[in-house]
């Protein structure tokens, strides 16, 4: 079947002029079924524009359109051991790394960078859910240790993007041993007199949830966003009782109290500048001096 599907089809192709149509280049709503133009779709910020519907944002898209100009400092990657538990279960724990890493062009599930958002200096930490769905293992507790460590250095806020199944379980007690590790860090943040924010993407679940993503000063969350700590199947097994419509949804855990708001992605950037700069006694409408907005020529497409 591989050769005929790598050699045989391809050589037919080529014989007649068929060109070969890229399985992504339409999208399917998760709702409503509509098919869309995927450079529609990305220059909409990946928001279905019929229904509203908000899908997974690439990380590096993420930072791109929070920072004036697309511009930031990319902050580098931290070195850790590679598979310290030679975990294997149907394919090898090194196997997927690469794997993963050949699809996002990206060393681990965190992107961090430095910039200005309206002329307010901020570190923002974002998860890519395609990188092992965005699990927390230890390469990605080191670089929001690291990505908290420049925050206070810088003496600005930090803004988290979470979107995340949990602790990494090819990694084990040492994927856990992440969480305590991170909430120090929020403390050592807030003991700055620094702000932490934290903006909900669906979905955020598992050991995230229940460390450093519910631990901000604020907590906005985007449209839908699924968070919780163990899924609705999960409780409703253990519990044997059916859970209310949209349980765990962001709209759900606003009306219960667990979150401050629920904010459009198109809003988000303008939001926290707004807010940040209320937090850090600023005119609202002023940014930051010149000297606080500068930001290096580095910056990740």
């Amino acid at each position: 079947m591989n050769w005929i599907t790598n050699y045989v089809r391809p050589r037919i192709n080529s014989m007649l002029g068929r060109r070969e149509v890229p399985e992504n280049l339409w999208i399917k709503c998760p709702e409503t079924g509509e098919m869309v133009f995927h450079k529609d779709l990305e220059e909409n910020k990946w928001v279905i524009p019929a229904s509203g519907y908000h899908m997974k944002m690439p990380a590096k898209a993420r930072l791109t359109d929070l920072f004036d100009e697309g511009r930031y400092e990319a902050l580098p990657q931290p070195k850790v051991a590679q598979d310290p538990l030679k975990f294997r279960d149907s394919k090898k724990y090194a196997d997927r790394l690469k794997d993963s890493r050949l699809k996002t062009e990206q060393e681990d599930t965190i992107l961090a960078g430095v910039g200005t958002v309206e002329g307010v200096k901020l570190v923002a930490v974002v998860h890519e859910f395609n990188f092992m769905g965005g699990s927390l293992g230890i390469a990605a507790g080191e670089a929001i240790v690291k990505a908290f460590e420049r925050a206070i250095a810088e003496k600005c806020p930090l803004v988290m993007f979470p979107a995340s199944g949990g602790a990494r379980m090819q990694e084990g007690i040492l994927s856990l041993m992440q969480l305590p590790r991170t909430t120090v860090a929020v403390d050592m943040l807030k003991e700055a007199g620094l702000p932490y924010i934290v903006v909900l993407t669906n979905p955020t679940t598992g050991g995230v949830t229940a460390s450093y993503a519910m631990l901000g000063d604020l907590h906005i969350a985007e449209p839908g966003a699924e968070i919780c700590f163990a899924g609705k199947r999960v409780i409703e097994q253990t519990i044997r009782e059916k859970l209310p419509e949209g349980f765990q949804t962001s709209e759900y855990l606003l009306e219960h109290g667990m979150i401050d708001m629920v904010v459009k992605r198109h809003d988000i950037p303008s939001l926290l500048a707004r807010t940040l700069k209320i937090m850090l006694k600023r005119p609202v409408g002023v940014g930051a001096t010149a000297a606080e907005s500068a930001v290096p020529e580095k910056a990740s497409a």
